[in-house]
């Protein structure tokens, strides 16, 4: 057992005081964990456009002081009352959505919707007793989508932890802890693409990416063609596969990207061809600028019923559709089996004292959702 079980630890941590404002290394107080909970020592954390779009707060409720972060890895230090399959020394991926195991979701094979930990970005506290475990001078820091991995500790359900193997690299696979996972997953788990098949994929930011370099290219595709905005993305994207590129902006006819706008939705489900076509909207939506926005908005997608006679179909999909404790330690394996490149995700890296140089890069290279991942090391 860890010396510093059952005790307050004393750590640094990013704290976002007000939105839009760079973030602040302070000192804080990390309480140990209650019934259900694990404390972990973060070791790498990456960054997502969510954390960002949550720390600009335009279009949600707005929760200050927070500690925002929610791609990492790390290593268990203290487990509270009831948690039996996780120990100190183990190496864990904190996730923004849980699995508690029990309730109808958990047990079902097609859902990942845990009733008990399915995410929710308004809550700072802890589900058991409504508390944070983060404070400054006796004031309390509210969490992020239970997880909070800006700070060198910090407290999580049992359910948001993939126990992983213990030899992978975590300064690689704190990315799987979001978009690499849901793009991958969308693929294999939900569009499921045969063989020598089309895949379009709408939007290159890290989940589409990921949508390309993983599921469409394990799945063995015959062209992966990249629709995107942003021309100066082809040339990365051809190194996660994509074998053609459309801009757009570059044809008179639509051909739209889809990163959450509902019209572009509509565009990339009636350009597929019919019969065999399957779009599948791979954004988990809460965090994503694109999809979070138009539901706080009530926008709804709208589509002739004569497009779905000729058998095309839509589908949505959380977090890829993955558990978070049963399936993403089989995805680390697949990345130490090769069949998973991440080291392409990481473009930059930065130390946890330069965090806001993070978000800098982020806005500076226009990243889209995730785009691009700093990992810092704490």
């Amino acid at each position: 057992m860890s010396s510093t079980a059952g005790q307050v630890i004393k750590c640094k941590a990013a704290i976002a005081w007000e939105a839009g404002k760079p973030l602040v290394i302070e000192e804080v107080e990390v309480a140990p964990p209650q019934a259900m909970e694990v404390r972990v020592k973060i070791l790498f954390t990456s960054l997502c456009h969510t954390d960002v779009y949550f720390w600009e707060a335009k279009g949600q409720t707005p929760v200050f002081p927070r500690i925002l972060g929610h791609e990492a890895a790390g290593i268990v230090e203290s487990v509270g009352e009831g948690v039996t399959d996780l120990q100190p020394g183990d190496h864990v991926l904190p996730v923004f959505t849980g699995e508690c195991k029990e309730c109808d979701h958990c047990k079902s094979e097609e859902s990942n919707m845990c009733t008990l930990l399915r995410i929710d970005p308004d809550r700072g506290v802890m589900i058991g007793d409504g508390k944070s475990r983060f404070s400054i001078n006796g004031k309390p820091i509210y969490h992020f989508l239970g997880t909070s991995t800006f700070s060198e500790y910090t407290v999580v359900h049992v359910g948001c932890l993939a126990k992983i193997n213990p030899l992978a690299p975590l300064e690689t696979v704190c990315v799987l802890s979001c978009g690499i996972s849901t793009g991958f997953g969308a693929t294999v788990n939900v569009a499921k693409p045969k063989k020598g098949s089309s895949v379009a994929v709408f939007g290159l930011g890290a989940v589409g990416l990921a949508v390309s370099c993983g599921g469409a290219r394990v799945s063995g595709a015959s062209r992966i063609i990249g629709v995107d905005l942003n021309s100066d993305r082809f040339e990365q994207a051809k190194k996660f596969g994509v074998t053609e590129f459309v801009n757009p902006k570059d044809h008179d006819r639509p051909v739209q990207e889809c990163t959450g706008n509902i019209n572009a939705m509509i565009s990339a489900f009636e350009c597929v061809h019919d019969v065999l076509s399957l779009i599948s909207l791979n954004r988990w939506g809460l965090g994503s600028r694109g999809v979070g926005r138009c539901a706080s908005q009530g926008c709804r997608v709208q589509d002739l019923p004569v497009n779905f006679l000729t058998e095309r179909t839509l589908k949505g999909t959380f977090y890829g559709n993955y558990k978070p404790r049963s399936d993403i330690p089989g995805v680390v394996e697949k990345y130490m089996n090769k069949e998973l490149e991440l080291e392409k995700f990481i473009t930059h890296e930065v130390p946890f004292s330069e965090i806001n140089k993070a978000f800098d890069l982020m806005f500076r290279e226009k990243a889209s959702d995730a785009s691009f991942a700093w990992k810092t090391e704490l």
